[in-house]
């Protein structure tokens, strides 16, 4: 397998690979390594004879891949789409996770039913899992194995193919498709058209890689522009074989087949805007048994062209800063720091849940700034010398420079401040969100991707302001920001879920919807006997892809992009 490496430069690549990964005293061990290498992996999951559990009808599959954090914790890294009405699913998304060649990464496949919009799992019915480490599947290249509903107690027949390949081109394939005259194929209406593409494997066997949205009671389809990893598409080799299948959509599965063709990406790059590329639908058995057959539609390639994805290491090695800001939740709800019973109070050995939690993001996240200057708030406090009501009063109480050298810096002004406030109320999110979105407009100005804020707010849950706050995110999804929310105590935290965009996309009282999902909570708790490095994992899985997609929707590309694949 080929590895990109980047010899003496260690300890930069433990900054940029595995701040998000793991705690940076766990990383710091690869520091004596002269020469760090990673690879990236992309699994392709298929699954045969899955169990029945909708009534009426079959199953509808979705793979969901956890990752150990060690002590028995998971954490979710990726999940395919839901299959609708499928016992034998082929998913058409792709898993991605790094390979480390030095680490044992015990990875969980879990297969569901899925019967509702929500993400969570917990209320979807569990068709079967399988358990092992990403270094069997490498080695195999491909594995199949029996899910289990438990340890020893088999999921029926239900089995899970895993197939990983090594993704080594950084380029996409971009398509705009349409058809003409499609074969009418319901009794009652028109086709519902959508399009299969695979790709050829060595043997010969045929993988799915991409899946259109189904375009109802039209024999004329449009289809939505769609992004593939060249990868993923053809292995980025132009010249590889890809079949493409038209299909009428069914409710119950069985989708009848419309028609077929076979290309390359070299001839699909011929399409261009006003000039595109026409391949006849060829339906098989009706090409044999009618002379006359001409096709059962024609598929039109409207426009094709290659461009370069950028990832996250790619803003971030290119020179993009990301820029940490802290908010703390001082208001009355906490309880007395005076009293054990406090969540502000200071244990014996000087912490509590808001340290914990500033430690464990704050020290991942210091890594990708160079200044190591952040700025730190708390809200909801009376302040001296006045002690009027705050909802955004710097932590140094120096309003002009509310700057923290480090995350020492900011433990530091949180424990000087903490005695001299009064923790009142009410609990303001709005104030703090748009003051780091102010700072955030300003460096949208830019032209390059130089400039990226992530905003940690710390709280025990009970918000004041929430349609004030909805309206802050939303803003703040146009602009290059994250806001990352842990929460703290034993509270109800069902209002922050709503900030989530997990359960759907969040919208402001006036119905305008985020432009992107850009929050990600957490509650404490959940992680009181976890690895200390699993809190931060937890809350900063979803910065890397919010940075890029931010980036991809303003087209810029990093400060110092990397050398375009050859």
């Amino acid at each position: 397998m080929t590895r990109t490496c980047q010899g003496g430069v260690a300890e930069k690549l433990v900054e940029f690979r595995y701040g998000f990964i793991e705690h940076i005293f766990t990383a710091l061990k690869y520091l004596r390594m002269a020469v760090q290498c990673v690879s990236k992996v992309e699994l392709s999951i298929s699954c045969n004879n899955l169990l029945d559990k909708d009534v009426g009808s079959k199953s509808d599959p979705l793979c969901v891949l956890l990752q150990s954090v060690g002590e028995d914790q998971w954490a979710e890294v990726d999940r395919t789409e839901r299959v609708k009405n499928c016992q034998d699913p082929d998913f058409s998304t792709k898993l991605h996770l790094d390979y480390h060649f030095e680490k044992v990464q015990k990875l969980k496949f879990g297969i569901y039913d899925i019967d509702n919009k929500s993400v969570d799992l917990k209320d979807d019915d569990f068709l079967g899992g399988f358990e092992c480490t990403l270094g069997q599947i490498v080695s195999s290249r491909k594995l199949t194995r029996p899910l289990q509903l438990k340890a020893a107690k088999p999921a029926g027949k239900g089995t899970i193919t895993i197939t990983a390949e090594e993704v080594k081109d950084n380029r996409a394939i971009v398509l705009e498709m349409e058809a003409k005259n499609l074969d009418k194929k319901d009794m009652f209406g028109k086709s519902d058209p959508f399009l299969e593409f695979f790709k050829q494997e060595e043997d010969g066997k045929w993988q799915l890689v991409y899946r259109t949205e189904v375009v109802k009671n039209n024999l004329n389809p449009s289809w939505k522009k769609f992004t593939v990893s060249l990868h993923t598409f053809c292995n980025g080799d132009l010249n590889k074989p890809i079949k493409v299948q038209c299909f009428d959509y069914d409710s119950d599965g069985s989708h009848d087949l419309i028609g077929v063709f076979q290309t390359n990406v070299s001839e699909m790059q011929k399409a261009v805007h006003g000039s595109p590329v026409e391949i006849d639908c060829i339906h098989p058995d009706k090409q044999k048994k009618k002379k006359s057959y001409k096709n059962s539609g024609v598929i039109r390639i409207k426009n094709c062209k290659l461009e370069t994805q950028y990832s996250f290491l790619d803003y971030v090695m290119g020179g993009c800063q990301i820029n940490f800001t802290v908010g703390i939740d001082f208001t009355g709800s906490n309880g007395d720091p005076r009293s054990p019973d406090s969540l502000h109070f200071l244990s014996p050995n000087g912490v509590n849940q808001y340290l914990s939690a500033i430690w464990s993001v704050g020290q991942v996240v210091q890594d990708y700034d160079t200044d190591k200057l952040f700025p730190a708030f708390g809200f909801g406090a009376q302040v001296p010398p006045d002690f009027k009501v705050s909802h955004e009063f710097a932590l140094n109480f120096n309003p002009s420079s509310p700057f923290c050298q480090g995350v020492q810096g900011i433990v530091e002004a949180y424990r000087t401040a903490l005695p001299l406030v009064r923790l009142y109320g009410p609990t303001n999110f709005s104030p703090i969100i748009n003051h780091v979105a102010r700072i955030a407009a300003g460096a949208a100005q830019q032209t390059n991707a130089a400039q990226y804020f992530v905003l940690l707010i710390i709280t025990d849950g009970e918000i004041t302001d929430m349609d004030q706050t909805r309206q802050a995110i939303v803003n703040s999804s146009k602009l290059p920001m994250s806001i990352i929310i842990v929460g703290v105590g034993e509270a109800d935290f069902k209002a922050m879920e709503v900030l989530d965009g997990d359960n759907g996309v969040l919208k402001s009282l006036s119905g305008e919807p985020a432009a992107r999902d850009i929050v990600q909570f957490v509650p404490f708790k959940q992680f009181a006997n976890a690895p200390k490095e699993a809190l931060a994992q937890s809350v900063l899985a979803e910065v890397p892809n919010q940075l890029v997609s931010y980036f991809k929707i303003r087209n810029l590309i990093p400060v110092n992009p990397p050398a375009p694949t050859k």
